[in-house]
Order: structure tokens, then C-alpha cells, then sequence
């Protein structure tokens, strides 16, 4: 089975997380590929990718639309007069579907980052219809967050199979102890597991039914 990793905001562990994933689903024996629709700045996400996943794949191949300004899909594409056409995105990740076991499905800064005037991340993630995984930045203001994608990813008709909270500061605070309970008393949907600064590796065991795979 295939995944879309999702955050509550940029810079929330998106490409740690993936690459981690990716790295015990190959361990395990699996094919497995990364996919990063569209990328703003440096490449630097895709490298760590293309690192995680099987060998010999193409940059080119993990990240079909590559523009060089920091900023939203929408903003980069009118300052360097790219078209982006969500159907070739599709396609890219069909591709990938069609050759490996697995294929994480990266995304672009939150949920609802706009990719052109009238099509967001969000209208991409429907239609790839894949299961979601939630990235949370584990900070003052994750409540927040993560209620409110999580709300959005149900308003899009989609399913959030799981949360994962990224602890990016070993310092703790009240928030960051407590969120993880009080999202689980607020909500249906799991946190699978919580990633520490430089961990080296995830389980894959709590991702066993995202996957469809003994691990």
C-alpha cells in the first residue's frame, strides 16, 4: 500500500519522517520509492529521498517539477513562468505505483498550500486518494495545528491513518508533553509513534495496517 505523509506546517520533519519510513520498508524487503511532486528552493528534500529509497532512481523521476524560489508551488511557478499541470503530477506518481511496492508520497509545506491559482495540495491528495499520514510538529500551538488539518483531510473525503509527532527540540514544555494525550482523547485517529531529534531509524510495527504488511 501506498501513503501521503503530510504536516501541520513546513519545516514540521516531513522529509525525516519519509526518508526514515522508506529506509525500514526496504530493510524489510520491499521496493519502495519516494515521490516528491514539486519542490521550492533547495533540493536538498529529494536527495534524502532518493537516499531512503531504492538505488538508481532518478532525481528527475522522485521530483517532476523543481523550481528554485523558496516559496509556495503558486508564488514559484509566477516567478519563473512555470505552468504546473496537476495531471502530469498524477501521472508521476502512477508511474512510480505501477513499478514499486511502496510509494511515500511526500507533500509541499501544509495541506492547503496552493499549487496554481485553483488547485491546492489538498485537491492533489484527492486525487491520488491514498491514506494519509500526519506529520506534527511537536510544539506550543500543535493542537492547533493538527486539529485543523486533521479536520481538513475529512472534509476532502480522505482518511488520516495515523499522526506522527516529531519532537524537534529535546527541551520539553508543558505543550509538548502533554499534546500527544490530549489529541488522543480528541480524536479518532492514532499517533503511530513519536520521532526524537537524530533518531536513526522508525519501527515499522505500528505502521503495519498503513502498509498492509507484517513488519
Amino acid at each position: 500500500m501506498n501513503c501521503l505523509i503530510t504536516a501541520t506546517d513546513t519545516d514540521a520533519g516531513k522529509t525525516y519522517v519519509t526518508r526514515r519510513l522508506l529506509e525500514a520498508l526496504r530493510a524489510s524487503g520491499k521496493r519502495v520509492a519516494g515521490y516528491k511532486p514539486m519542490c521550492c528552493g533547495a533540493r536538498n528534500d529529494v536527495i534524502e529521498l532518493q537516499a531512503g529509497g531504492e538505488p538508481g532512481l532518478e532525481e528527475d523521476r522522485i521530483n517532476p517539477v523543481w523550481m528554485k524560489t523558496p516559496a509556495a508551488p503558486l508564488v514559484a511557478s509566477m516567478f519563473e513562468n512555470v505552468k504546473i499541470d496537476p495531471a502530469e503530477l498524477v501521472k508521476g506518481y502512477q508511474e512510480l505505483a505501477d513499478i514499486y511496492d511502496h510509494v511515500l508520497v511526500e507533500g509541499v509545506g501544509g495541506w492547503e498550500v496552493p499549487i496554481t491559482q485553483d488547485y491546492s495540495f489538498s485537491d492533489f491528495a484527492k486525487d491520488l486518494k491514498l491514506p494519509i499520514l500526519l506529520v506534527v510538529n511537536n510544539k506550543l500551538g500543535a493542537l492547533n495545528h493538527a486539529l485543523l488539518t486533521l479536520n481538513a483531510i475529512k472534509a476532502k473525503g480522505l482518511t488520516c491513518a495515523g499522526m506522527i509527532f516529531n519532537h524537534q527540540e529535546e527541551e520539553q514544555t508543558t505543550a509538548t508533553v502533554t499534546n500527544k494525550g490530549i489529541i488522543e482523547s480528541l480524536t479518532d485517529v492514532p499517533v503511530l509513534t513519536d520521532v526524537i531529534p537524530d533518531q536513526e531509524e522508525i519501527e515499522l510495527w505500528p505502521f503495519e495496517e498503513v502498509f498492509g504488511i507484517e513488519a
